[in-house]
């Protein structure tokens, strides 16, 4: 296992997927991430590059030549070089290879840097485009936060608190695809009680969301974390089947509506990087 750490936080990653695992408090030791326990998921905050959700029938085209790419692409089961920039920074790093040239014909780096400061862990995704050509690609972020943390209380004391929404509107999935049915969940006071319910039918998918911080909060006075992000035009909500977490994703980029033409540069929320460009996002987490 791979870590960073502070006086006030532990944060702990795999080089498979540069995924970050854990998020323990020094002191009271609160583990703010989910377990991934396998009888439920067994990731814990996956990458989601070089596309987000699923594509129509696992592919797309591009110049005329089709491709195949699973759900959320290929970045959450590969390998990354990392470096420590210090004690309290590490930078992982994936590039393209023949591997990814089959399914992904494009040349990238993609370096995603964790950095702690205080309670807060912050992650940075970094994309390069080295090559002459333009860079299509979308990214997103996966973290599933314990719900209780520490084992304080049940899931249902749990709440998500928005900042800035009266009201969340929801795209439904079909088939792993996004649908135009919506449905739309008032808030009050900005928040939105947890159920496991809530995520039987898969995740809540919004498009217009105005808040730009989620607190996961609880009735009882437990530990809890502020999430803040920018700039990241969808976003996604998930948990398992009865499983005890939530998942908070800022996505740039989203998986294909049903009927969607598969055409890649066509895509909703794809982001097109110009030749030698570089593109960068920011999401945080702070405990308490």
């Amino acid at each position: 296992m791979i870590f960073i750490e502070n006086e006030h936080i532990i944060a702990s990653f795999s080089a498979k997927g540069a995924e970050l695992q854990s998020i323990k408090g020094t002191d009271s030791e609160t583990e703010y991430m989910w377990s991934g326990d396998a009888n439920y998921w067994a990731k814990f905050s996956p990458i989601l590059f070089p596309i987000v959700g699923a594509i129509k029938d696992e592919s797309y085209l591009f110049e005329g030549k089709e491709y195949h790419l699973p759900r959320h692409g290929f970045a959450r089961d590969m390998e990354f070089e990392y470096h420590h920039v210090n004690e309290q920074e590490i930078v992982f790093t994936l590039k393209n290879s023949e591997a990814t040239l089959k399914v992904y014909p494009f040349e990238f780096m993609l370096s995603v840097r964790y950095r702690i400061h205080g309670a807060s862990l912050c992650c940075i995704y970094e994309v390069s485009n080295p090559s002459a050509n333009e860079l299509l690609f979308s990214i997103g972020a996966h973290p599933a936060f314990a719900a209780p943390l520490n084992k304080q209380g049940i899931y249902t004391d749990y709440y998500l608190q928005f900042n800035k929404d009266e009201a969340i509107t929801f795209h439904h999935i079909v088939d792993n695809l996004i649908s135009d049915k919506t449905t739309t969940i008032k808030l009050q006071d900005g928040k939105l009680p947890l159920i496991h319910e809530l995520f039987y039918d898969d995740a809540l998918v919004i498009k217009n969301l105005k808040s730009d911080s989620i607190s996961l909060l609880n009735t009882k006075n437990y530990n809890g974390l502020d999430f803040h992000f920018k700039d990241f035009p969808y976003f996604g909500i998930w948990a398992a089947k009865d499983a005890d977490f939530v998942c908070l994703e800022p996505w740039c980029g989203i998986a294909d509506g049903i009927n969607h033409n598969q055409q890649l540069r066509d895509k909703e929320g794809i982001i097109s990087l110009e030749a030698k460009g570089e593109w960068q996002r920011t999401w945080q987490v702070t405990c308490f």
